[in-house]
């Protein structure tokens, strides 16, 4: 299963819907925490390792995607998802 979550619940790529979803509602503090890390500049495999649970040395190709969808999926929040949570939509 290519998207089965990992032993912490991390999907393996995060959701792209136009509208908040069950994965992101559950989701919300990994996001601030991936944009806390990022915006501080941290390494994406700390990251990786530390928020996500994953171990970049074991599929990195993998890890680093993961990496990317969730942290372009917590930017979506920021810039559009946010409006759902306001109006208690999603």
């Amino acid at each position: 299963m290519p998207n089965a979550p990992n032993h912490a619940g991390i999907a393996a790529i995060a959701p792209a819907e136009p509208a908040l979803t069950p994965y992101d509602h559950a989701h919300r503090v990994t996001y601030l925490r991936l944009l806390d890390a990022h915006a501080e500049g941290t390494d994406w495999r700390e990251v990786v390792r530390i928020v996500l649970h994953i171990d970049p040395d074991r599929d990195p190709e993998q890890a680093r995607k993961t990496f990317e969808s969730h942290l372009a999926r917590a930017q979506w929040m920021t810039e559009h998802g946010y409006r759902h949570l306001l109006k208690g939509v999603g």
